[in-house]
């Protein structure tokens, strides 16, 4: 700069150099904030959700425990059971990942001026994966309880 503007060596400088990194930083630290704060009301959502579906489980157990009892002296063995309402945990939370990314499936298709929304084959995979965990998290215990039942207390519950 000093050679383009004709400067001798003995010249102070009639320019200056600013650099951005102050806002820089500023603007990182306030995404960084705003990426925790989604992750925690993420986490929560999940929580409710789990919450939830454990809720149904539970509920759906109760209302089939004669089911299960009538099953259970047929000679369903207790695994069977048990991978019957974790299928059902696992499934009731996939409808609602599925559902979550159909959602953003068809925002991806909004335009939002210069804020590009894309959805990634991984980005659903781990959508995918996240239900099916928690539904497993949250079925097993329900799951587990069907399983325990004694077939003949099962069957004279109504």
């Amino acid at each position: 700069m000093r050679s383009r503007r004709g400067l001798k060596p003995s010249q102070e400088d009639n320019f200056s150099i600013n650099r951005l990194d102050g806002a820089v930083k500023f603007f990182d630290s306030i995404f960084a904030s705003l990426n925790t704060g989604g992750g925690i009301i993420a986490l929560f959502s999940l929580l409710v959700g789990g919450f939830g579906i454990a809720n149904i489980m539970f509920v759906s157990v109760k209302e089939r425990t004669n089911i299960i009892g009538i099953q259970k002296s047929l000679g369903a063995k207790n695994y069977f059971i048990l991978f019957q309402f974790l299928f059902e945990a696992v499934f009731l939370s996939l409808i609602g990942g599925l559902f979550g990314i159909l959602l953003v499936w068809l925002m991806s298709f909004i335009d939002f001026g210069s804020l590009k929304l894309t959805l990634s084959y991984g980005n659903m995979l781990k959508g995918v994966i996240t239900a099916t965990i928690i539904g497993v998290i949250s079925g097993i215990i329900p799951a587990w309880i069907a399983a325990q039942l004694d077939p003949v207390i099962a069957i004279r519950s109504k």
